[in-house]
């Protein structure tokens, strides 16, 4: 597995339980998703390895389709070194593929969009088997409001009201592009459960936890779908909900 070559390029699909990490990107004395895929792939490969994720998920968000990149001179069977890996990675950490692309790729800089889904459970009761994955709202929520609301935040604008203040700055930075937002109930695999999807090309710091807050507080009544295009011209962070708990929001999909 250690025999030299030219240098490769390494595209993996990982999916993670964030719950105990500092998020992905790597901290200093913190666990962190990409602190932990460096350590297991530079002592299977015995090199330094720096990999680059395709979102950078905050504390405590969870990924099932995290796109990771890096470049390594070794030689190895992408079976065995995906066998090797989740032997040796934690177990809230799994890699579920792996593959040799150009050497220009890059997880973060290629990708074209990136989708989340957040998970809320609003019935009557909380769940003791999905309290670690999702929010729980008691009250009956506005489906028909929310989804109203959503559709204000569709399209290319400035998210400076949805997001960490620290992150806005910069001519354009807080200019993004959101697909699809998208709110649904689900019977399955519990009653109760509310998705609300969001595809964009990406994402400011804490952006779709804000804008998930906010969309709560229109189906809770406390705001009303108007509200929401007047938070998003605004511009002002303290206008817009509060940011949604992270234990309820999952990484699924990035794009190419």
């Amino acid at each position: 597995m250690t025999e030299k070559a030219d240098m490769r390029g390494i595209k993996m699909v990982v999916e993670y339980d964030g719950t105990n990490y500092a998020g992905f990107q790597r901290q200093p004395n913190q666990p962190t998703i990409q602190g932990e895929l460096e350590k297991a792939l530079s002592i299977i490969l015995r090199e330094e390895i720096k990999v680059v994720g395709a979102g950078r998920t905050d504390a405590g968000v969870h990924a099932l389709h995290q796109v990771v990149s890096f470049k390594t001179y070794a030689l190895f069977e992408a079976d065995r070194l995906q066998w090797s890996l989740n032997c040796l990675l934690p177990k809230d950490i799994a890699v579920k593929s792996i593959e040799i692309v150009d050497s220009s790729f890059c997880a973060r800089r290629s990708a074209t969009s990136r989708e989340y889904e957040y998970f809320i459970l609003n019935q009557s009761h909380p769940s003791p088997f999905l309290d670690r994955y999702s929010h729980f709202v008691a009250r009956r929520l506005n489906l028909k409001a929310m989804r109203e609301a959503a559709q204000f935040l569709v399209g290319t604008h400035d998210f400076s009201a949805f997001c960490v203040q620290s992150t806005v700055g910069g001519l354009g930075r807080p200019i993004r592009t959101v697909f699809e937002l998208a709110c649904r109930r689900t019977d399955k695999p519990v009653k109760g459960l509310l998705i609300i999807r969001v595809r964009a090309n990406a994402f400011l710091h804490n952006m779709v936890r804000t804008m998930v807050g906010t969309l709560l507080e229109v189906g809770l009544g406390n705001l009303t779908p108007g509200a929401v295009k007047e938070i998003l011209e605004g511009k002002e962070r303290t206008k817009a909900g509060p940011t949604a708990p992270a234990k309820a929001l999952f990484l699924t999909n990035i794009s190419y």
